[in-house]
Order: structure tokens, then sequence, then C-alpha cells
């Protein structure tokens, strides 16, 4: 028989004005319902307290955080709460946006809790943040795929994984970080697994119908994504083979188009973009793959054939190198569901 905790986990979740109301208030929820709403609805009894959960903020006053949603915190930095668990959720940043110097005493009241001993989880953008306190230094980290670049420009010293849905920063797993914009999900899931147990995660992932992304990020992600850069010949060959991905011999005429040497366009391309000529042309390739996988029933093998590869077990193989799933399973997934209610 599971035990039952006797005391409360203290919570503390992190608002500012950037914060994702969704976020904030999803994981507040799904907390504090831990151990009593499952109990409710089947009527087992039993019910308990697993989380007490406050939100803290930079300052007492309430305010509203993205769209508008309001927010009224619990305390403030300078109340200088205690808890065995900080979550710092997600925030709305564009990809080329970091917070350096918005919320310094923030920072070093992160730092301190740290160091005093609670356990941080961050979801999603939520991460640029602990990135900004220092304490992601030279650890592994994950985000939404789409901060990589972010992470690259501002916080170099981060080892950003942009495939997994959680990532561990140490071994003892004080510091968490959890990836794409519901990965909330799955860090709900994960610290209710963690303090109260796994059977009532899964009881409350089938309340509230979350979804542990067992398959990480890599399905999700776009592999083709425009990088501001100053280099024209590099914006001329992209631009061509956006138009031309399809040619079995694209990178001799991309070569040609650019007339400088091979070994000169490969190296101002990588420069550029952050990818290698081929990896770019391949990731072309696949993305209209899987929008063929998306929209429509042709054959894998014609699938191949059509975004001009000849070997479809080659093709397979480059599929699930890149985005974690098998053709097949990639069409299961995300083929829209009138579609394949169509197939009936």
């Amino acid at each position: 028989m599971t035990s039952i905790r006797k005391d409360p986990v203290d919570v503390l979740i992190v608002a500012v004005p950037e914060t994702a109301g969704s976020a904030l208030y999803g994981m507040l929820d799904v907390l504090l319902a831990a151990g009593n709403i499952w109990q409710t609805l089947a009527r087992t009894g039993l019910e308990q307290t697993l989380f007490r959960v406050r939100i803290v903020s930079p300052t007492a006053g309430s305010f509203t955080c993205g769209n508008g949603i309001p927010v009224v915190p619990d305390c403030s930095v300078a109340d200088n709460p205690g808890a065995g668990i900080l979550i710092l959720p997600e925030l709305w940043l564009g990809p080329d946006e970091d917070i350096h110097g918005r919320y310094p005493e923030l920072m070093g009241w992160i730092r301190r809790k740290y160091k005093e001993g609670s356990t941080l989880y961050s979801a999603c953008s939520g991460s640029v943040m602990l990135a900004e306190t220092g304490l992601l230094d030279g650890c592994e980290a994950t985000s939404h795929w789409g901060y990589q670049d972010l992470f690259s420009k501002f916080y170099p010293k981060v080892r950003f994984r942009p495939e997994p849905n959680l990532v561990f920063a140490d071994a003892m797993g004080r510091i968490v970080t959890a990836g794409g914009t519901t990965s909330w999900h799955d860090l709900a899931i994960h610290i209710i697994s963690r303090y109260g147990s796994p059977g009532e995660a899964l009881r409350i992932a089938k309340v509230y119908l979350l979804k542990w992304h067992g398959e990480g990020q890599l399905p999700y992600a776009a592999l083709v994504r425009s990088n501001p850069h100053a280099d024209s010949v590099v914006r001329t060959c992209e631009q061509w083979l956006g138009e031309h991905f399809r040619e079995s011999d694209a990178i001799r005429q991309v070569v040609g188009l650019a007339n400088i040497p091979e070994r000169t366009l490969k190296r101002r391309f990588k420069i550029a973009t952050g990818t290698t000529l081929i990896e770019y042309l391949q990731n072309l390739r696949i993305e209209a793959a899987k929008q063929l996988l998306e929209s429509g029933q042709t054959p894998v093998d014609e699938i191949s054939v059509e975004v001009s590869y000849e070997d479809p077990s080659f093709f397979r193989r480059l599929f699930k190198r890149s985005t974690g799933l098998t053709p097949s399973q990639y069409r299961r997934m995300f083929q829209p569901v009138f579609n394949a209610s169509d197939q009936t």
C-alpha cells in the first residue's frame, strides 16, 4: 500500500509580467488537485493535500501577465518565502529576446533559494530565466526548440539540448528543465510522481488528460528556420534551395550559383546559418516529407522519391534521425483526425 505524505510540500511558482498565464495557473491547479481530485471523482476517500502552492513575484502588488491575465501574488521576493520546490513557468519571449538586467533582485533570490536547498524546475522558456541566474552554466538544459539560437547567443555556457522533454542538470535532480510550451504537463507529472507517488501522477494525468511527451521535442521542431545574417551570397543560396531542393544535383547547382569555391561556400554557409549546406538541403526535404505525411495517404516509398531520395531505406533512417519517429509513426501522430476518419 502506498504511504500517504503527512505534510504537504511547499511550492513557489514565480510570476512576472512576461509569464504565460496558462502555464502559471495550469501548474497551480494541477498541483493543488494532486491527492484529492481523483479521490473525489472516484469516491475512494483518503483525500490528502500533497502540495501547498503559492505564487511569488518580484513585487507584492497585483499585475497582469501574458495576454492580460491577472495575477495576485501570495508573496514577494522581499518576503523571502521558503519552499522545497521553486518553479519557473513559461515566459512570453521572442526567439532573439533575452531578459538580461530585467529582474536582478529576483535572480539573486533564486540563487539563494537554490543554495538554501530548494529544487528548481523550469518549463519551456522559463529556462531562460534560470539561465540568467547562472545556475545552468556548464550544465545540460532544455527549453522550447525555438530558443536554441537564443541560448547559443546569450547563454553559450549552457549545454542546450532541444530534443528531450525533460533534462536533469545535475545527478541529484535539483535543477530540472522541461521543453516546449505544454511541457509543464510533463513537469507536473514528474513532480507529482517524485514527491507523491507514480500512481498519483498517473491518476492526475488521467483526470486532466495530460500527455507525457516521451517522444521528446524532435517531432514538433521546425527543421528549417530563418536565421538573420548579413551574407548575401548565402541568402541567395537559401532562397534557391527553398525552391529547388527536390532536384537531385541541388548541391552542384547551388555551388555554381554562388560562383565562389565550394569549400568557401560551405564554410560561409555554416557560419551564417549554423547548419552545413547538406544538412540544410536535407532539412528542406524532410520538412516537405512531413507535410506530405500530414496531409494524405501517399505511400512512404513514393514520398521518398518525391523529395529526391531514390533509396527509401536511407530516407527512413534520415527521417527518424531528424524527427525521432519513423515516417509511419509521424503520420499517425500528426495527421488530422478528420483525415484519419475518412479512411475508415
